[in-house]
Formats: structure tokens, sequence, C-alpha cells
């Protein structure tokens, strides 16, 4: 193992050395966008929107932007369907033998993603570009034959005799790279796994046995993981067990809400490295440790388009409106919220996927996740993000010092007009709950003019319940989600927000404020 380690720090210290030349990643993504439209021109999809035509035109981004409509996932389901029937080239050239299944937090339930092959390789080539930008994180060269602990959903899929169905990590990570393996943890055998707290437990027991220099995964779970380790083999931190774990790379919910109670179970800092990988494929990475944002992958086998995150775009229920503005890349500018549309090589074509990014840095196309456009605030025209509302979370924690897990909000009714119900897990019993809602609602005017101005006016109230840990995770076990890439709703919708009433009521006895 220790010499493919040398050879990976080699190659790393090599691409560091010579770059390779410098594109205009506009160009780059309308030469993606072609090679999509050509290979996919003869599918059903390709030919219902003349894709041979758009590939003729002048202008082929403008010809394809006007030909194909925005889709939501239902308007795409209706293409898919048929590929999940077993048909063949209906959104991409032959058959699709894999469906991600996302967890499906606005809606509640899962939503059936294709992955293509050829998707399956875009991943892992721009995988291997995210391990050769660790040349710029000034990691000893030891680290590079240390083990990297993965904590993905199950790679035994599902199979009805069309299709294998499973999670995104473990559908990419049924065929590692074969230089890749060596370092791989858990290992194979408890990457099977289905059940999920099994797999926790396994994890946990045989955790003393691997040298882990670097671990990939959602923040929440890796907290409570390295909290079960902790526990079990009654050590002070995880560099207990892991003496040389240098690096994380964590992606799916913001890392700063969890950073002060997932600081605590370490002996010295680790360097934090955001991934940005959907179901829908591999989006962007962070490229540089000293970098605000991650770096779109332009040649990763998806084509972005971006939808301004406005009231002329966007309804308040976080809908795209008709015929909204489109921009693509070389139009974007920085510090502007866009909602993010997919064009992919397994067959998604103008897709909205929910996201909403803004560009940190437009000359090097480096964004970061502010959101999702089901899960804002904006009862009256406060507009709240989850940006915001991590910002106004983390600044609570560190003033109380306190470790906050989890936390969700709710729009509701007070009177006639409005308010806001926050729900946070809370390690102090003692604190006053109206003295946190306070301060969260002092520290969301620092960072949203909109929120203070409807304080004023139609935003009559703010409530804040604590609610033990345990009940968040509960809740989600109770919907029939628990597992890798599942998180909590940072905003719950009307009929989430009354079952999560009902759970705590019922299961907690816990009565909550408003009610």
């Amino acid at each position: 193992m220790a010499s493919i380690g040398i050879i990976i720090k080699n190659g790393l210290t090599l691409s560091k050395r010579i770059p390779g030349p410098k594109k205009d990643p506009y160009k780059t993504q309308e030469k993606l966008l072609a090679r999509h439209l050509r290979k996919a021109q003869f599918t059903a999809f390709g030919q219902e929107y003349n894709f041979s035509k758009i590939l003729r035109s002048a202008d082929m981004v403008e010809a394809f932007q006007e030909a194909v409509p925005v889709h939501s996932y239902e308007a795409m389901l209706k293409w898919w369907q048929m590929s999940l029937q077993g048909e063949l080239s209906v959104c991409w050239p032959g058959k699709v033998d894999y469906f991600a299944l996302s967890s499906g937090t606005s809606t509640g339930t899962s939503k059936y993603i294709p992955v293509t092959r050829t998707m399956i390789k875009a991943i892992h080539h721009s995988s291997v570009k995210q391990i050769l930008s660790l040349a710029y994180c000034k990691l000893p060269d030891n680290f590079y034959e240390k083990d990297i602990l993965m904590l993905g959903s199950s790679t035994s899929l599902e199979y009805n005799g069309i299709y294998y169905a499973g999670d995104l990590s473990g559908i990419t990570s049924k065929d590692l790279p074969f230089w890749f393996q060596p370092f791989y943890k858990p290992g194979r055998e408890i990457a099977r796994t289905k059940n999920w707290q099994e797999k926790l437990d396994l994890i946990t027991k045989e955790a003393h046995k691997w040298d882990v220099g670097a671990i990939v995964g959602v923040p929440a779970w890796f907290q409570i993981l390295m909290e079960r380790i902790i526990e079990l083999h009654k050590v002070k931190t995880i560099h207990d067990i892991w003496p040389n774990l240098m690096v994380f790379t964590h992606g799916g919910v913001a890392l700063e809400p969890y950073k002060k109670g997932f600081e605590k179970l370490l002996a010295h800092p680790l360097i934090y490295l955001e991934t940005y990988l959907a179901s829908e494929g591999f989006i962007a990475y962070q490229a540089r440790p000293e970098s605000e944002g991650m770096k779109l992958l332009v040649r990763g086998g998806i084509f972005f388009e971006f939808i301004p995150f406005n009231d002329l775009n966007i309804d308040n229920e976080g809908n795209i409106r008709e015929n909204p503005e489109v921009l693509t890349l070389h139009e974007v500018e920085e510090g502007q919220e866009y909602v993010l549309l997919l064009s992919t090589c397994s067959g998604a074509w103008r897709y909205i996927i929910g996201d909403v990014v803004k560009f940190t840095d437009v000359a090097q196309y480096e964004i970061k996740i502010t959101g999702r456009t089901k899960h804002f605030l904006s009862l009256c025209g406060e507009h709240l993000s989850i940006e915001n509302m991590n910002r106004a979370i983390e600044l609570v924690s560190e003033e109380f010092n306190v470790n906050i897990k989890e936390f969700t909000v709710a729009g509701t009714h007070s009177g006639s007009l409005f308010a806001h119900h926050w729900f946070i897990s809370m390690d102090n019993n003692e604190l006053d709950s109206n003295l946190v809602r306070d301060r969260l609602d002092f520290y969301l005017k620092q960072t949203n003019d909109d929120y203070i101005t409807e304080r004023k006016h139609a935003l009559k109230d703010v409530f804040v319940d604590f609610v033990p840990n345990q009940y968040f995770h509960g809740w989600l076990k109770a919907q029939g989600k628990e597992g890798a890439q599942i998180k909590f709703p940072r905003v719950l919708k009307k009929e989430q927000y009354q079952s999560w009433v009902a759970y705590l009521s019922q299961t907690a006895g816990i009565k909550v404020q408003n009610q």
C-alpha cells in the first residue's frame, strides 16, 4: 500500500507543477452540450425536441433553450418512467441500469433519478480531480498511505429484474478504481450492510483497526459515529483512535452549524473540504482549501444553466414561474443567487435540481450552496434562506457555547399575522429558550434586511422549542428515512410541520408552543 501512496503523492505533486492549459469554461460547456445533443439526438426525447435541428443552428445554446422547456421532476418523470419499465434510448442512448433514490426532503417521497454508465465514469473522473486538488493542502507524505473512511449507503442495491436502485454513494462505490481499493474503508463487507444502525455499529467496533487519514460524508452522521467510537473504546478524542486523521471531505449540508460540536471530538484541527455530489451527478468540489466556494465541474458530464432566484422567477412556494429568465455560465454575476438547471449524460434535460447557489468567484467559476427552492421561508416577504439560518444558528452556538446538532423552522400563523417556529437540538438544558429566541432573532436581523422589515410589520412572533436530538432522527426513521444521505429538512412545510408536532406529542410527550 505504501508504494501506491508514493505514486499518488508524486502524481499530485506533478499535477500541481504542470497545470493544464487555461480554457474558457463557457466554451468547454458549449462543447459538452454539443456532445450531449449529438449522443442523444436519436433517443425518444431527442427526436421529440429535434436535437438534430438544434445542432445545425447558428446559436446552438439559444436554440436549445428555445426548443426544450424547463423540467421539474414530475415533468422529467414522464420520460424516465419509460426507462424504469425497461425501454431503451428514452432520454439517453441504451438502457439505464441504475436509478439513484434521492432523500426526498422536499416532497417526503423518494425520487428515482437515472444514473447511466456514462455518468458513473464522469463521477469517477471528477473524483480523481478532487483527489488531485489535495496537492494544495500541504499534507505530509505519509498521509497518502492512510485509509479513507467513506460513510455511504449500502452497495448492496435493490434489483427488480430491470434496474438496480439505491443511494448514489452505493452505486458509485460498487466499482471503485483498483488503485483506490486498498485505502477504502469500511471495506466491501461492511459497505454492503443495508441496515444503517447495524452499519454504524460495525464501523464503531472495527474503527480501532484502521489508520484513517481522511473521512468522507455528511457532518451530522460523522459526529454521531465518532461519538459512538469514543464511547465504545473509552478514549477522549477520535485522534486517540485515528492519530493521523487530517482531512474531512463533507457535503450534503452546511458544516457550520455542526462544527462546534464536531471539533469537541478532535485533538487537533482538520482540513475541511466541501463537495457537491448530488443524485444527478458530481456538480462541484472545493479545489482550494482557502477558497470560500466550490469549483463547478464544467467537464463533469453536466451542462449548467442558472435561473436568477428572485420574485420574478420563483413564487412564494419555491416553484419556478412560467418562462423564467435563464442564464448560462458567462452571464452570471458574483454574489447573486441562482436556481440550478442541469442537462446531464444520464438523460436529465434542463432539469430543476432544486438547489440555490451563489457565485463566490466568477473568474474561478466557484459557487456555494445557499439553500433549496422549497427550503426557504418567505411567508410575508422575509426571504429567509438556509444560508441565513445556518449563520444565525452558528452565532447562537458560539455565544452560548453550546452544541446545536440539528434545527428546523416552520412558518405558521400568529393571530391574523405570521410567525416563525424554530425547533433546536440543545445539549444545555439550563438555557432559557426565550433568551435563545431573542438572540436568534437578533442575528437574523443582522443577516437579512427583508427579515428586519417584516419583523416590524407582518412577522409578529418567533417561537423556539428545545427538542432532544434523538427525536430529530427518530422522526426521520418514522418516515422511513435513515441513511448516509438523509438530512432533516431545514424548513418544514405544512404537512411536515403537522407530522413533526404530532410525533413530538405522541412519542416524546413534548407539547410545543403556539399549538
